[in-house]
């Protein structure tokens, strides 16, 4: 499977993606073989709130990739069903003109109750398609509002979608966007108000990066629907690609991102060897003196973690 992976082998690659997301015991030997091989690809993340386009920005953004030659890979977190645990594929559906596309890669992953708008496994996916030979990826994420700052963990560009209902420069400094943002798309322009929206962020960022470095954040009004500050888009991305070479900041944000998966890697692999049924059933216990007020919460946590180092 890693060299049909390795060849760019779409259904050797869907296979991979569906192991990993399993978790399967396969995965972990797939993902240690295909590392090696990572790297090469550029990781674009599209985040924002629910209903700005963010699946017509990436169709269109693929598209345009697409006539520069360029090997387009997507994944596209979607909400998780509360009753299958999985997609609702409410993105797929939106991108079905892209399926033919031999140099388009689609696939749509739950989020299965990531708070940070990213299933567990959309890295892994990523390193996946990486090692296939994808030049570009694209990771829209699921749109949950204010708490998908995961994003920026993931890629090495991060826009952020909003449209002029969405509340402008309020509602970016609120969602904690300011930090994650390396260029704002303002989209739907043809709706009333999109260039006040506009300029309103673009007024709170001049006065938030006052303080800071020399990548200033754009503004872009877009109509993705209509293909419109498509071309413009994709150019502040090459820009924002150049600008993290010359800095040094490309392989900074790599070794950071790289840092934070060991971490989280060690953190998986700690709780599931810390809740054995053993210790599971010993909780159960604890819970019944603790809603009698006999045991609290931190005694019962401290005799836990003293069982566990003592195994």
């Amino acid at each position: 499977m890693v060299d049909r992976i390795l060849q760019g082998d779409t259904r050797a690659i869907a296979q991979a993606i569906s192991l990993v997301e399993n978790d399967t015991k396969e995965s972990a030997g797939i993902l240690h073989a295909i590392f090696p091989n990572t790297g090469g690809a550029y990781r674009i993340g599209i985040t924002g709130p629910p209903g700005v386009g963010k699946s017509t920005l990436t169709n269109k953004l693929s598209g345009y990739y697409r006539i520069n030659k360029l090997k387009v890979g997507i994944i596209a977190v979607d909400p998780t069903s509360p009753f299958t645990g999985g997609a609702i594929l409410g993105d797929r559906i939106r991108m079905s003109d892209l399926e033919t596309d031999e140099g388009v890669f689609i696939r749509s992953m739950a989020s299965r109750g990531s708070l940070g708008g990213l299933s567990r496994k959309t890295k892994e996916a990523a390193d996946i398609l990486d090692a296939a030979g994808y030049d570009i990826i694209l990771i829209e994420t699921e749109g949950v509002g204010q708490s998908e700052l995961d994003i920026i963990n993931t890629v090495d560009t991060t826009i952020v979608v909003l449209v002029p209902e969405s509340g402008d420069g309020i509602q970016a400094m609120k969602a904690g966007l300011m930090e994650i943002a390396d260029l704002f798309v303002m989209n739907k322009a043809d709706r009333p108000g999109s260039a006040q929206a506009a300029a309103s962020i673009a007024s709170v960022l001049e006065f938030h990066q006052r303080s800071t470095k020399d990548w200033h954040i754009p503004v872009v009004i877009a109509q993705a629907n209509e293909g419109k500050g498509i071309d413009e888009v994709a150019a502040v991305i090459d820009r924002h690609r150049s600008y993290l070479h010359t800095s040094n900041g490309f392989i900074e944000r790599r070794k950071s991102q790289l840092k934070l998966r060991i971490v989280e890697l060690i953190n998986e692999q700690m709780k599931s060897e810390f809740w054995t049924p053993g210790r599971t059933a010993c909780l159960d216990r604890q819970i019944e003196k603790i809603l009698t007020r006999s045991l609290t919460p931190y005694d019962a946590a401290k005799e836990l973690f003293s069982q566990f180092k003592q195994r």
